[in-house]
């Protein structure tokens, strides 16, 4: 769907990992692609602020204040925003079961699609142990991710100049080296076991910034992605069905992803 003043009506969004506070973040593209949708309830899937960066060096222009004002008048006008806060936000756990404004502050809920099926909704950080039991490690890997984004500023300046098209050192290596593969793959796993002990049909997460929606371990899980390299959301239509939506360009195409086989059928 190309971007042309059209809006397109949704029943819900799921947004996660904006990051704001960081340089290397997509907030404009984010602003866009809200411009382009009509919902009524939007869900804000953790991270959206980034408190260890605006901890260590505050970054924050003028266009986090124009996404911020856009949720505002969202809330302001009907959509329900429901904010999950995740490891980079959790300061806000502290306010969880309050409202700031028209914006509810929880720590996981149930989303209950059009077609009757029940969604854990959560970050996801809980689930990971690098976050719960090792948080130096973890802020260890926040810096060389950074890092890696740097690199990839570099690296991309020199494909435009050749005419080449972006190039995301960071997926490279999620879907390239061992152990980043099989962290994805734990904590999948977790989550969507976690959803299975909740007794709902599926989980919406975020955290590890990689997008996705499959069934490989028994039941749904569904990755939102993030807005620092990938511009990816989850919509669900108004008869239930879920789409994953990647924004570039001022283009939203759904990611074609060749479905996974069940751990059970492999």
């Amino acid at each position: 769907m190309v971007e042309t003043g059209e809006v397109r009506q949704i029943k819900s969004l799921f947004i996660s990992d904006v990051h704001l506070g960081m340089k290397a973040i997509r907030v404009q593209q984010l602003i866009n692609f809200l411009n382009a949708h009509k919902t009524e309830t939007i869900y804000l899937v953790g991270d959206f602020l980034d408190g260890w960066r605006l901890a260590r060096n505050w970054h924050w222009p003028e266009v986090n204040n124009q996404l911020i004002q856009k949720l505002f008048e969202m809330a302001s006008q009907g959509t329900r925003i429901v904010y999950l806060p995740g490891n980079h936000d959790e300061f806000l756990r502290e306010y969880l079961g309050t409202h700031f404004g028209d914006i509810e502050i929880v720590d996981s809920t149930i989303h209950h699609a059009a077609d009757g099926k029940r969604y854990l909704v959560i970050h996801g950080d809980q689930f990971d142990v690098v976050v719960l039991h090792a948080k130096w490690l973890a802020h260890l890997g926040d810096w060389a991710y950074r890092s890696a984004l740097a690199i990839n500023g570099v690296v991309n300046w020199v494909r435009r100049r050749m005419g080449l098209s972006y190039w995301s050192l960071s997926a490279w290596a999620k879907h390239k080296v061992k152990n980043a593969v099989s962290f994805i793959g734990r904590f999948e796993e977790a989550l969507a076991h976690e959803a299975e002990r909740a007794q709902v049909d599926g989980v919406i997460c975020g955290h590890i910034h990689h997008a996705d929606m499959h069934e490989s371990y028994g039941t749904r899980y569904i990755n939102t992605g993030d807005w620092v390299e990938s511009c990816t959301a989850v919509v669900e239509n108004p008869d239930g069905r879920f789409e994953l939506i990647t924004w570039k360009d001022k283009i939203a195409r759904p990611t074609r992803r060749r479905a996974r086989k069940s751990k059970a059928a492999a």
